[in-house]
């Protein structure tokens, strides 16, 4: 029996094949093994929430009739100037007319405008001086011990979890319901949570240099805070500082529901006065969204003029910030250039004289660091130094105005507390001892549970969709500018609209509970997630996408083999940070009925039983610092 030898192609492919299997595989690192239990994690966790929550495709055809009876309710819609009359006619129909009443209602509304700007420019100053001992303390590097470490980072901690409407009723309950007071002090103690924290990260990633000359030279802490740090900070502190007005401003809609004046106080007595009431919310939602979108412009152009940078980002603030800034960079390089010049001059001649003497002396150093140190203080009056002073001047009359056209009591501060009925057990209102009233363990577990069921549907729901809409946002992924930009503007609107506001359209659409939660942080989120992942892909090295390229890979060769492995451990620390916050806000959209802690929470706000308030918000501080110490122990793990 004869046999057929093989071909050497076939040889030569197995011997190919085994001198592959041969090579030993490494072992997966631990960062990839976190990232990818983290992702499935997610993955199972929302599933199973989505399941639990009982999402029905039963309910689209009574979402789709809620939705039309909403829009025959809110139409026509009654903006600022303008007024709808109804007609009733003799075949039963109504007839509506649009009729112009004057000027009077957009000036109203300007000052409605106003008065939330305001809120949201003083309460976030307030936070920024507050949070710059915390974040001192808080710092590794500056902290004076263990202890004042730990209470600084628990103060941040408390700041965060507790929620900005149950401070607003706590001071008004304190305060006697004193104005504006109130809205900005919770504003500003909830934002100290996050901005001392990102201050005290910028102080740990200084360059320890200055501060420590500055000790070697005998200098005091004061010294070296206020010389070696706070310069070197001071551009980061300005960045969070501009960010946290852009969320504060979003969450001014949720204080709105308490009371507070603004934009979001508007919105809940549209939604509460039947029918006429109706017409004007999506006009209300509409500037609101507007005035978002333009909040977050100016806060881009403002960072880059103060900081004197040129915006990264891909956000429209962002990209209108460079085309303001291009326009100046021309006379910028001129008065520049002049500069150099004539520095340059000084340091030829001064190098010339020094080269005709005799060798350098420690006198000779003395002198030329003071003359340095003198030219830097008498620095020219360029139209770019002139400029970035000018806009801190702007920045600072901004403040005052915002304090002086909010018009708080301040002293209420000092005058205005009721510590006797916060602390008399006999009283109905009383703070102390905390109790969960008339709930008992199942009801708190069933909440609790159902908060982190509505934060992990909120989480999968946005990253399903966001793996979508965020790769087409990067420039090395998307097909072309068309898509690129439809994508970015699609997160863009996304992020500017207030989760309130989202919430308040999938209960209208699905009614009451914790389904309308989800969906809303679910929706909410994407546009925050999106523009994160597409950032990150932008960000990755390009060398492995040439390699895969010079190949003869495909587009989607190189986006499946080199741009999501090597973008993935920055897609975890997203979702971990997306979740924190859907945590966060699972708890406050129990305001507008989505249910959960939150719910029990304002039940127990708007009964004024602050001994259950307290002890609800334990139980929310609990949630987040756990999810908090998660977080970071995963981060930890991915470096």
């Amino acid at each position: 029996m004869s046999t057929t030898a093989p071909s050497r192609p076939d040889a030569s492919k197995r011997a190919l094949a085994d001198r592959v299997a041969a090579v030993p595989h490494p072992r997966p690192r631990t960062s990839t093994l976190v990232s990818y239990g983290v992702i499935t994690a997610i993955l199972v966790f929302g599933v199973w929430s989505i399941v639990a929550l009982d999402y029905s495709l039963k309910s689209i055809e009574t979402t789709a009739g809620n939705l039309s009876r909403f829009i025959s309710l809110a139409t026509p819609l009654q903006w600022p100037g303008w007024d709808v009359i109804g007609t009733r006619q003799s075949d039963g129909t109504t007839t509506f007319v649009t009729e112009w009443v004057g000027f009077e209602p957009i000036w109203e509304m300007v000052g409605v405008i106003a008065i939330t700007l305001a809120l949201v420019i003083a309460g976030t100053a307030l936070a920024t001086v507050l949070s710059i001992p915390i974040a001192y303390g808080a710092a590794r590097n500056t902290s004076p011990g263990r202890i004042v470490m730990a209470l600084c980072r628990g103060i941040g901690v408390v700041a965060r979890a507790i929620p900005d409407v149950a401070f607003v009723v706590f001071l008004a309950f304190l305060w006697f319901n004193s104005g504006t007071l109130p809205a900005i002090v919770a504003i500003g103690l909830h934002s100290v949570g996050m901005i001392s924290k990102m201050m005290a990260d910028a102080i740990e990633q200084i360059d320890e240099g200055p501060r420590l000359a500055i000790r070697s030279a005998g200098g005091s802490k004061a010294q070296e805070f206020w010389s070696g740090v706070v310069p070197q900070a001071l551009p980061a502190w300005v960045a969070v500082a501009l960010h946290r007005a852009d969320i504060n401003l979003r969450s001014t809609v949720i204080l709105g529901v308490v009371g507070v004046a603004g934009l979001g106080y508007e919105l809940d007595e549209a939604l509460h006065a039947g029918p006429a009431g109706m017409r004007r919310v999506i006009p209300i939602v509409v500037i609101i969204i507007v005035l978002c979108v333009m909040f977050e412009i100016v806060s881009s152009v403002l960072r880059s003029r103060l900081l004197g940078v040129r915006p990264t980002g891909r956000g429209l603030g962002d990209t209108v910030a460079r085309a303001v800034r291009r326009r100046t960079l021309a006379s910028a390089s001129a008065s520049a250039s002049a500069a150099s010049g004539a520095l340059s001059t000084g340091d030829t001649s001064t190098r010339a004289a020094t080269s005709r003497s005799e060798p350098t002396t420690a006198a000779t150093m003395a002198f030329e660091r003071n003359t340095r140190i003198e030219a830097a203080l008498h620095r020219p009056w360029t139209g770019e130094r002139i400029g970035s002073t000018l806009w801190v001047w702007v920045g600072i009359l901004v403040v005052a105005w915002s304090f002086w056209f909010a018009n708080p009591d301040l002293l209420r501060l000092f005058t205005g507390w009721r510590w006797d009925q916060v602390s008399n057990p006999d009283l109905d209102r009383a703070l102390w001892p905390p109790n969960f009233g008339s709930r008992d363990w199942d009801d708190l577990i069933g909440a609790v549970t159902t908060t982190v069921q509505i934060a992990f549907a909120a989480t999968f729901i946005s990253t399903i969709i966001s793996v979508f809409v965020g790769p087409l946002s990067a420039r090395n992924v998307a097909p072309n500018s068309l898509v690129r930009n439809t994508s970015r503007g699609v997160a863009l609107v996304l992020r500017a609209i207030p989760d309130l506001v989202v919430a308040i359209i999938f209960i209208i659409a699905t009614g009451f509970g914790p389904q309308a939660g989800a969906l809303a942080l679910g929706v909410g989120g994407v546009g925050l997630l999106a523009k994160l992942i597409g950032d990150s892909m932008e960000e990755v090295p390009n060398g492995p996408e040439r390699a895969l390229v010079a190949a003869g890979g495909s587009r989607m060769q190189v986006f499946f083999g080199s741009t999501v492995p090597m973008s993935v451990p920055a897609l975890v620390s997203h979702l971990m940070y997306l979740l924190e916050q859907n945590i966060r806000s699972a708890t406050l959209l129990g305001i507008v009925g989505a249910g959960g802690i939150g719910f029990l929470l304002m039940n127990a706000l708007q009964g004024r039983h602050f001994d259950q308030v307290l002890a609800f918000l334990l139980v929310i501080i609990t949630m987040v610092v756990v999810v908090e110490t998660a977080s970071n122990l995963i981060r930890r793990a991915l470096k």
